[in-house]
C-alpha cells in the first residue's frame, strides 16, 4: 500500500478509540492511516449509529472508492455519512457509475446482454431490466436448464429450480413481447459426473441422456453465440457459460471472452459486470481488452436492476 500512495503508512490496528483518533492527530503531510478491517466489528454490518460517529470523529470529510461495498448499508458506507460533509465519490465510483448506468440508460446498439450463471433466481431482476433495454439476449450457464425444462425438455440430472419454471416462461413471453432476440444454446458438454475426470460428451439440447449433466456450452453454440454479437456495439457480461473453474467445462466461457476482446479491438463497448465474468477474462488473458471490468458483483446486478445503493444516495456529489 505504501508503494501504491508513495506514502508513508501508518497501520492502526483497531478502527476507532482515543489510541487511534492520537495517530490519526500526529499524522505528518505525506502521511496515511490505514485502519484494521471493519468487518472485524459487529456494528459494522449492522450499521450501528454510535459506531458510525466514532468513525467520523477521525475525519473531516469522506470519500468513497469502495464501488463494491456501495450496495450495502453498513456504518462505513452510509452510517459514517451523517457526521460527515462533504461526502463525495472518487473516480473508480464514477468510472463504475458511468459504464454500468450508462449501459442500461443510454447503450450503444445494437446492444447485447450475456446472462450466465447456475440459477434464474439470482438474475431475475437484472435479466427482466435488460429485457427492457437490451436488443439482444444471450442465455448461458446452468440456468438454461431451467427454461428448457419449462419448455417440457428433457434435461437429465442437470441443475434446475423447479420453483422458477412459471418465471422462466414468463421471461421468454416478456422478450418476446419486448422484440427483445433471445438466444439459448442448442448443444452443451454433458457428463456423466460432476468432477473434473468426468466421461463427457457433446449433444444437442433435445438429446440430453437420464443420469447426464449439461456443464457448459457446445461449440455450435459459441459460433451463434459469436455470430449474434458480431454487430454488436454495446456488450455487457455477468456470469460464466459452464463450471469454467474446471478445465473440460471452460471452453464456452473462455469463448465468450476472447470474442468480447476482439469485438473491443472493432470498436465495441464492453462491459463485464463483477463476479466471476471477471475471474473469467482475467484466467483467459484478456482483461486488459475489456472496456469497463466492474470492481462490484453485487453491487453491479443491483445497479444494472435499477436499484439505488446506499452508498451512492448516501453521497452529496459522485
Amino acid at each position: 500500500l505504501s508503494q501504491l500512495l508513495e506514502q508513508e503508512v501508518v497501520k492502526c490496528d483497531d478502527c476507532i478509540g482515543e489510541a487511534v483518533k492520537q495517530k490519526i492527530d500526529a499524522l505528518q503531510d505525506g502521511q496515511v492511516a490505514l485502519l484494521e478491517n471493519l468487518r472485524f466489528h459487529s456494528e459494522e454490518e449492522a450499521n450501528d449509529p454510535e459506531f458510525s460517529k466514532q468513525l467520523a470523529a477521525n475525519a473531516d470529510l469522506y470519500v468513497n472508492d469502495a464501488f463494491g461495498t456501495a450496495h450495502r448499508a453498513h456504518a462505513s458506507t452510509e452510517g459514517v455519512t451523517k457526521h460527515l460533509s462533504p461526502c463525495v465519490g472518487g473516480y473508480l465510483i464514477e468510472k463504475e457509475l458511468d459504464y454500468l448506468k450508462n449501459a442500461v440508460e443510454n447503450p450503444q446498439r445494437p446492444f447485447a446482454a450475456i446472462i450466465g450463471g447456475s440459477k434464474v433466481s439470482s438474475k431475475i431482476g437484472v435479466i427482466e431490466t435488460l429485457i427492457d433495454t437490451c436488443d439482444k439476449l444471450l442465455i448461458g450457464g446452468g440456468m438454461i436448464f431451467t427454461f428448457f425444462k419449462a419448455r417440457g425438455i428433457s434435461v437429465g440430472n442437470s441443475l434446475v429450480e423447479n420453483d422458477k419454471l412459471d418465471l422462466a416462461k414468463s421471461l421468454e413471453e416478456k422478450a418476446k413481447e419486448k422484440g427483445v432476440e433471445l438466444l439459448f444454446p442448442t448443444d452443451v458438454v454433458i457428463a456423466d459426473n460432476f468432477a473434473e475426470d468426468a466421461n463427457t460428451q457433446t449433444v444437442t439440447i433435445e438429446n440430453i441422456p437420464n443420469g447426464w449433466m449439461g456443464l457448459d456450452i457446445g461449440p455450435k453454440s459459441v459460433e451463434a453465440f459469436k455470430e449474434a454479437l458480431a454487430e454488436c456495439k454495446g456488450i455487457i457480461w455477468n456470469g460464466p457459460m459452464g463450471v469454467f473453474e474446471m478445465e473440460a467445462f471452460a471452453k464456452g466461457t473462455e469463448a465468450i471472452a476472447r470474442t468480447l476482446a476482439e469485438l473491443t479491438d472493432n470498436g465495441a463497448i464492453t462491459i463485464i459486470g463483477g463476479g466471476d465474468s471477471v475471474a473469467a477474462v482475467e484466467k483467459v488473458g484478456v482483461a486488459d481488452k475489456m472496456s469497463h471490468i466492474s470492481t462490484g458483483g453485487g453491487a453491479s446486478l443491483e445497479l444494472l436492476e435499477g436499484k439505488e445503493l446506499p452508498g451512492i444516495v448516501a453521497l452529496n456529489d459522485v
